[in-house]
């Protein structure tokens, strides 16, 4: 074996690289027993005792394979049934089962996934101090009381399952509880701001090992953190597509069509509240995040935005990072900052309000700019996925000319933009801003 031709050690070796236990994830072992125990079971696998085909993966080395990660039942519902049963349905009938116990099987592991977050990360963060309890109540909100709600739906359709695994009607059900997900407008919604405490956390080293630990245990699945925090609302989203599923292989005859139908309306009413309430945070977040150099910047329309169309990092044409947003009745151009290791954005320029908003798409290769283009980027090269935006009223730093990453996100700006457009009444009958025009307007400044 590959083992075998490793040599033995006579060292004192370090604790498991993988843990086996909480306990060992908690904090490294430093019991000597412990470690000569270790060594033991390493000089077993090194000699290659065929009575013990186990004690190879459990060798201290560093340089063991790591430990597979835990893995979830994939059995098919059609797989656990008895011959006669499976003969005496049809094909569209075991399909519809399938999308039942599919959905059934998905509460099974939200409901686990939601009790390991507090079991493997909250709890032994809170008792070692890694976090305090308020940092870990921000970052977790009321994670916890998601879990019986999770368990009641499951209930009503073990309830609702037959001695022989069918599902007769699931249609009540589900039109009777999914309006109780609106309990997740709060946690939709903070998350943005429990992304962000999470991330400036893990700068601290503690923080940082004890989630490399989980990552590295099998419990994970090499899920880290987040994602495990993220699971309720990714489940959320999934409901409408279990759902049509199902109504796909339900017969037009069957009682579930037309309330399944009902379910999901209540499902998508559901999704856009929670949107809507996640959208407000998220705008809301980062207004709070503004620094205004000058009184003149700031804008009612910035603070009475509820709506937040499009945001992200673009370069002005001097090759400049700026991040801009796109609120629904106003664009802000700011430079990303730190603030005692906050993050902050401060107002670049004179915000441009949607309703006085020319926009202009620019051709890759050589613009015709009014001064020297060309020059400013060093080679043609690097004048793509450009686009130019300013202000109806020429003044003072209200043009600038933006270049995005790729054409992907130049395109996903400039549809927002022209939504954001399309909405105000005022820009329907504008002309459309011209290369030339700007060029021959000596009105117009170039950015610094």
């Amino acid at each position: 074996s590959v083992l075998s031709l490793q040599e033995p050690s006579n060292k004192r070796v370090r604790p498991l690289a993988r843990v086996t236990s909480l306990a060992n994830l908690i904090s490294p072992v430093r019991n000597g027993a412990v470690r000569r125990f270790g060594q033991t079971i390493q000089s077993f696998a090194l000699r290659g005792d065929s009575k013990s085909p186990g004690c190879a993966q459990k060798s201290c080395s560093r340089s063991a394979a790591p430990t597979p990660p835990k893995r979830r039942n994939s059995v098919l519902w059609s797989e656990m049934l008895d011959v006669n049963t499976k003969e005496s349905l049809s094909t569209k009938e075991i399909k519809r089962q399938e999308a039942i116990y599919e959905m059934s099987r998905g509460e099974q592991d939200l409901i686990e996934d939601l009790k390991l977050a507090r079991k493997a990360y909250h709890d032994p963060m809170l008792k070692l101090s890694i976090m305090s309890e308020e940092e870990l109540t921000h970052i977790f909100g009321d994670l916890d009381s998601y879990i019986p709600l999770h368990e009641d739906l499951l209930a009503s359709l073990g309830e609702a399952t037959k001695p022989d695994g069918t599902v007769e009607q699931i249609g009540p059900i589900l039109v009777k509880w999914l309006p109780r997900l609106h309990a997740y407008k709060g946690y939709c919604s903070n998350q943005l701001a429990a992304k962000a405490l999470l991330d400036q956390k893990k700068q601290d080293r503690r923080v940082q090992d004890f989630l490399q630990r989980c990552l590295e245990s099998p419990f994970s699945r090499k899920l880290d953190l987040w994602s495990f925090l993220d699971i309720p609302r990714s489940r959320l989203v999934k409901y409408p597509l279990l759902l049509k599923e199902i109504l796909r292989h339900t017969p037009k005859e069957h009682p579930d069509m037309q309330v399944l139908q009902e379910a999901i309306s209540i499902i998508q009413g559901v999704l856009s509240d929670i949107n809507l309430k996640k959208g407000e945070s998220e705008c809301q977040y980062y207004i709070d995040k503004l620094e205004y150099l000058d009184e003149k910047q700031k804008d009612p329309r910035i603070e009475g935005s509820k709506a937040l169309l499009c945001h992200g990092e673009l370069k002005n044409k001097n090759g400049h990072k700026l991040y801009v947003f796109l609120f629904q009745d106003i664009l802000v151009l700011t430079r990303p900052v730190s603030r005692n290791e906050r993050q902050a954005f401060q107002v670049y320029r004179q915000p441009i309000p949607v309703q006085d908003l020319l926009l202009e798409d620019l051709q890759d290769g050589d613009v015709k700019m009014g001064g020297s283009f060309r020059g400013a980027f060093g080679n043609a090269d690097k004048a793509k996925h450009m686009f130019r935006v300013r202000c109806q009223e020429p003044s003072p730093g209200h043009s600038h000319t933006l270049q995005a990453n790729d054409v992907f996100h130049k395109q996903q700006w400039l549809s927002c933009l022209r939504t954001a457009m399309a909405a105000c009444p005022e820009l329907q009958h504008l002309p459309q801003l011209s290369e030339e025009g700007e060029e021959n307007n000596p009105a117009l400044p170039s950015l610094p």
